[in-house]
């Protein structure tokens, strides 16, 4: 792997500026246990708190979300990045929320935290070849979102 420290380094830089950039957001950023891990920073992910989200309604095909002040969820974020030509994604839904897989039998010891992940979060862009300029761009359209 002749350049993975590079495109680690460069991932880490994208993830230090969403996180700085979203300091006073009601947000977590890609949460580790820094103790016991060494992320590589593949995905900046964002994770909305719970009493920041909007209303959200997802199907398999369609999303619906109501606007409130000082609230966003992933459907409207996921929309604002559309806007200006840059590509967001859903965290990954859950297997026992995969449509092959809905109708099969889903244990849980607790919370299912699976769903609330993918409820509440999103992956923003992160692709290491992304200047600092488009990663701004970025961060301004999320930040509209909690308008």
């Amino acid at each position: 792997f002749p350049h993975l420290e590079e495109h680690i380094a460069q991932k880490k830089a994208i993830f230090e500026r969403y996180r700085e950039a979203f300091r006073d957001l009601p947000v977590t950023m890609n949460s580790f246990d820094a103790e016991n891990s060494v992320p590589n920073y593949w995905l900046s992910c964002l994770l909305i708190d719970r009493d920041a989200m909007c209303v959200q309604k997802r199907g398999a095909l369609e999303a619906s979300y109501i606007k409130e002040p000082g609230k966003t969820c992933p459907t409207e974020i996921l929309e604002a990045l559309t806007a200006i030509n840059a590509e967001g994604r859903p965290i990954w839904k859950p297997m026992h929320l995969q449509p092959i897989y809905r109708s099969s039998a889903f244990v849980s010891l607790g919370e299912d935290v699976g769903t609330d992940i993918f409820a509440r979060g999103v992956c923003l862009p992160s692709d290491n070849k992304m200047t600092p300029e488009q990663q701004h761009r970025v961060i301004e359209a999320v930040r509209k979102c909690f308008e």
